[in-house]
């Protein structure tokens, strides 16, 4: 009798987090091998125009350190959103992506804000505080997780670095926090086995049905060996081996 589980593995667990690093390493590779920048479709605060970065600003980076450096984040805490909150992730990424983008667009300096980072600090403060809110032991323990290895991205929500664009880092992390209260109360459920369901009847349980109101096994007769009702079933008593 196995207990059912919310988180199921499927194809698109893994494949939409390499479809995202795909789309971004092709734009780069568009911009080096075309000698193009589209730094000028991201986030620009205060212009109507600089809007357009909400969407496009993700899949743009400076370089190929700044690429690499949000590569593997991405995939990784993406991954975990659609494994552990299937059901909802796709609200996650597309709510949080546009709330992210506006919070910038309104705190951010008069420059162009490009990368992946605010999406990543999106995902990693709702993994985390999603995590904490549901006290369901895995979710907990996916948000420890997220702190041990991501903890340190806490320091780059404030201008310690003048080339780093900390008004994306801190639209992430407000929108990871605002989604998970948000989305609170859509937890997943801890799982049931079967006789721990509301409906379960030992009487309708084949397993139950092996043993005596006196908790003695009993093995049921195939039914070419019943002779009647009285013999369909028998008692199996195993004598325990005598000690020299």
């Amino acid at each position: 009798m196995k207990a059912s589980t919310p988180f199921v593995f499927t194809t698109g667990t893994i494949g939409y987090p390499l479809l995202f690093v795909l789309l971004i390493w092709i734009v780069f590779w568009a911009e080096v091998r075309f000698g193009v920048s589209f730094n000028s479709f991201g986030v620009r605060p205060g212009e109507i125009i600089g809007l357009r970065g909400i969407i496009f600003s993700p899949f743009i980076h400076s370089d190929i350190e700044h690429l690499f450096n949000n590569t593997i984040p991405l995939f990784i805490l993406s991954l975990a959103l659609f494994y552990f909150y299937r059901p909802i992730s796709w609200k996650i990424l597309l709510i949080g992506l546009i709330s992210t983008g506006i919070l910038t667009w309104l705190i951010g300096r008069p420059s162009n804000h490009i990368g992946a980072s605010g999406i990543i600090y999106l995902l990693a403060s709702f993994l985390f505080f999603k995590g904490i809110f549901s006290k369901y032991y895995r979710l907990v323990a996916l948000s420890l997780i997220v702190v041990f290895i991501y903890g340190g991205l806490v320091w780059y929500v404030t201008p310690i670095d003048p080339t780093i664009s900390w008004e994306g880092h801190l639209s992430g992390l407000l929108s990871g926090l605002g989604l998970a209260l948000i989305f609170r109360r859509n937890i997943a459920e801890p799982p049931k086995y079967s006789w721990e369901q509301p409906d379960y009847s030992e009487e309708d349980d084949p397993f139950m049905r092996h043993f005596d109101e006196d908790g003695n096994f009993i093995e049921k007769l195939p039914e070419d060996e019943v002779e009647d009702e009285e013999m369909e079933y028998r008692y199996i008593y195993k004598e325990r081996p005598k000690k020299d």
